[in-house]
This record gives structure tokens, sequence and C-alpha cells, in this order.
């Protein structure tokens, strides 16, 4: 009787390599893509062409660095919301005309439109989203901030060897934010400039040196001090998920009790697959503490990398899944836009409105 050999997996090419890579940090030097290169045996032009094609295709969204908005004294949440279904659509194009809202969704719940706002340090996030519940017709909205951070970090696996249950150190969480940073106006220009998408070209940081006045030895040190001090997180790419092939993702949350959440909330964020993990407020029809968010080729990897989480780290505790239906809104968060204060100005009343939501517990 002889046993059939296991299959193992095909090794990953340079384009997959290099894609994985990419998500991780682009130093910050004259010709980046050489440094890469030469990482993984590969010529600037050959790294050059791949990125090339893979922009030009639609997966590689942009290259630009990732700010924390929260050490740059931005405020920021995720919020829920109820929308009668026939008002639903309409809801979403006003949440999506709010210049601080990146991110919009409609999910498999009662609360059926999920989206992320911020807003900079002299604006009041309450009112903002009170005018947005408003404006936009919602039965009933609720404030999700982020109570503790333990990981954010979106690297998808492109070669496909990865198991659901693979597991990596988290780059950036809590520890690593600076709440008492004071923004200087070098600051200021270098979030503006680098939060462009910089060209995929030999030098491209050429622009943004001219801009700032500075060599890149300059830049890059500045840089540097940003990043000990928590506001700049790295310079990485950032794909499409759709159009690299993740179609779908999937919201675990999790009723972990209050005194276990930082012990499970951490291992939870130690699952490579897991892009976010956040610590949340509860409500009386909303149990859940813990936040993870994972993405699939399919709905079945999806839910299994979910399954996985479930069944290593959180066997009996109840949780539900959930997933986006439809995406309303997907950009980069940019700071300092005039089109937020214009907004600003023409629909927030100065604070002192007796109808402001103050605290987790109440409904807006």
């Amino acid at each position: 009787m002889t046993t059939a050999s296991p299959v193992l997996p095909e090794p990953a090419s340079p384009r997959e390599l290099l894609l994985n890579r990419i998500q991780k940090d682009i130093p910050i030097v004259q010709r980046p893509y050489e440094v890469l290169g030469q990482e993984l045996g590969l010529s600037e032009a050959e790294v050059l062409s791949m990125l090339g094609d893979v922009k030009e295709s639609g997966v590689l969204r942009q290259v630009s660095a990732i700010f924390d908005t929260r050490t740059l004294g931005y405020q920021s949440s995720l919020v829920a919301a109820v929308y009668d279904e026939d008002q639903l659509d309409a809801g979403a194009a006003m949440i999506n005309a709010h210049p601080g809202v990146s991110h919009n969704y409609r999910r498999n719940h009662s609360f059926n439109l999920w989206y992320t706002i911020a807003v900079p340090p002299e604006s009041d996030l309450e009112a903002h989203v009170q005018r947005l519940h408003e404006l936009s017709g919602a039965k009933l909205t609720r404030l999700m901030p982020t109570l503790h951070l333990y990981k954010i970090g979106v690297e998808f696996d492109m070669t496909g060897n990865e198991a659901w249950n693979a597991k990596s150190r988290p780059q950036y969480t809590s520890e690593q934010r600076n709440i008492g940073y004071e923004v200087t106006e070098l600051d200021r220009r270098f979030v503006t400039e680098f939060q462009k998408d910089l060209p995929v070209v030999a030098e491209p940081y050429a622009d943004a040196c001219a801009a700032l006045g500075l060599s890149i030895a300059e830049v890059a040190a500045h840089a540097e001090r940003m990043k000990a001090a928590g506001a700049l997180r790295r310079v990485s790419a950032v794909f499409r998920h759709q159009s690299a092939g993740f179609r779908f993702n999937a919201m675990g949350v999790w009723a972990v009790p209050q005194a276990d959440v930082q012990d499970i909330g951490a291992q939870m964020a130690g699952f490579k697959a897991v892009s976010h993990c956040y610590l949340r407020p509860t409500y009386p029809e909303w149990p859940y503490t813990i936040f993870t968010m994972v993405h699939g080729r399919s709905k079945e990897e999806a839910f299994g990398k979910i399954q996985a989480i479930e069944e290593e780290v959180a066997p009996g505790i109840a949780y539900d899944v959930l997933y986006s239906t439809k995406e309303y809104k997907k950009v980069r968060l940019e700071f300092y836009r005039p089109e937020f204060y214009d907004w600003e100005a023409a629909n927030i009343v100065i604070p002192g409105a007796e109808d402001l939501v103050r605290t987790p517990a109440q409904a807006l």
C-alpha cells in the first residue's frame, strides 16, 4: 500500500512576493524600488514594470503614507445606523457627501449602514454625526469609537499559501499612539504632500521633496520623527480589495466579557488574516465588544478565517458575522481638506445644542 504525497503549494512568483512586500513599507530613500528589488533579487526596472502593470490594471490603488488620525489630533469613529430599506440608498448618498467620511457600507444586519468619519481637532465629532443623522433620515445612529486598538494593518496574502490561522505580530496598536503629540507646521505640510498618490517612478519622492524644500535625507529624518511619535505609520501600497481578488470581507463581532477583552483582543489581533481589531462600546441592542475584520477571495474563505478565530481563542463566546452587501464609499482619508471646513460651515450649528451625543450609551 502506498501513501500519496502531500500536495505542496506552488512557489510564490516574483510578482506575488513584490506585492506582499510593498504592503509592509516602502523606504524613504532616493530610489526605493531599487532597494526593494535588491531584497527580492529583482532589478529596479523589473520592479517598476511589475508595479506599473498592477497600477494600470486597477489592483494597486495608490502608494502613499498612512497616518494615525488620533496622533494628529483628529477625532474619528465607526458609526452604525438603521434606515428603512427604501431610504437606505438616499441616506448613504447624504453620508457620502461629508468630506470626513472615508468608508461607507451596507451590511447584513438591522444596523444596515456602517461608515467611518474623522474630523480635525477643532471640530466636534458628535455634532457632525448628529447632523448626518438628521440629514440622512436615519432611524437610529450609534457612535462606535475605538476604545482600544489591538491592531490595524491590511496585508493581503497575494501568494494564496498562508493558513487561515497563520500568526503575525501586529504592526500598529494603541501602544504606538501619542495622543499628546503637538502637530507642527512642517508636519501639516508633510501630511499634505505624502497623503497624495506617489508616482510609480524611480524617484517617487522627488515632487514631495521639492514642495517641502527639503532633501530626501531631511525628509526621511522628519519621517522617522513622525514615526517615533506614532503620527506616521509607514509609506506603503494600498490595493483595491476586489480588484486584487479579495471580494468578500467579514466583520466578526464578539461578545467578549469586559474582564477578558484585553487578553482575547490581543490574541485575535495576532491572526495574520485579521486586518483590524478593536474594542468598542456596547449598547442595549449591541452586546459586542471586540471587532475583527478579515478579507477573503470567497465568502467561504472570509467566514473560514472568522471560524478559525472562534475555534482557537473564542470557543463559547457569542458572536456574529457582518459582511458588506454594497460599497457606497471607500477612499483614503485626506487631512486638512478645505472642503471639510466648507461642509462644516454650511451644516453645523456652533456647539451648545442640547441634543448632541456626549456618551456612547446614548443614541443619536
